[in-house]
């Protein structure tokens, strides 16, 4: 299937909300994280609490619940881990492939989709995702995958492979910093086309020279999700 079709049938479908029903679109603002926000030049973006500081301010300067944004943003964010960092600037992996919603630790998250549990894992890295879920979709006969990052430990605590997940279930809660890899309390939301061979984890951020291949691979989740601009 091209990316312009997969595309397509993102925009087509009608998906229920990860976060609760009860928060409405009105109720999530745009954040920028990206090296061109002067705002974070006075933050200390290594530190999760100085972040969530910053992100907690953000929301109550515009009366909102929920931050959103990130996909493609070029973040400075993950300079302070060595997971990220290469001796080459053109390696060094620092462009966000996925939609992060930023919330409260504790927030219930919800399958947008009916799906399956393709696979799980606490990445423990520092700055990766820690506990980490995957469910694979089949929607007329296209197979994709979703990615729901940053959660509790008790998130993956006795799942099983290949479970069903219907529309609109309870599937995860998101984690503090000591578990989620050390940031501020957020789901990183991320669309994947072709899984290839990993299973509880894929690439969440690339460099410039990969950015091509993960573009096609990992479209826009707000194609999905249909939140407005971000």
């Amino acid at each position: 299937m091209t990316l312009s079709s997969f595309e397509a049938l993102l925009k087509s479908l009608h998906v229920h909300p990860l976060i609760h029903t009860e928060v409405s679109h009105n109720s999530y603002v745009p954040l920028d994280l990206s090296i061109h926000n002067k705002q974070l030049d006075s933050v200390d973006v290594s530190s999760s609490h100085a972040l969530e500081a910053f992100i907690w301010n953000h929301l109550k300067a515009n009366n909102a619940k929920v931050a959103i944004g990130g996909y493609l943003e070029h973040r400075g964010i993950y300079n302070r881990s060595d997971y990220f960092s290469k001796a080459k600037p053109e390696e060094e992996r620092n462009i966000h492939l996925g939609l992060d919603l930023w919330i409260e630790t504790g927030t219930a998250i919800y399958a947008p989709l009916d799906g399956k549990i393709h696979s799980f894992k606490n990445n423990t890295n520092y700055g990766d995702y820690g506990p980490t879920i995957i469910l694979e979709h089949c929607i007329e006969n296209v197979t994709f995958f979703t990615l729901y990052g940053h959660l509790s430990l008790e998130s993956i605590s006795g799942l099983k492979v290949g479970v069903e997940v219907k529309q609109g279930d309870p599937i995860a809660t998101l984690g503090t910093a000591e578990v989620n890899g050390d940031y501020a309390p957020h789901l990183h939301f991320q669309i994947i086309k072709d899984i290839q061979d990993y299973k509880g984890d894929y690439p969440g951020v690339s460099n410039q020279l990969d950015l091509d291949f993960y573009k096609s691979n990992c479209p826009d989740p707000n194609l999905l999700l249909k939140l407005g601009n971000n």
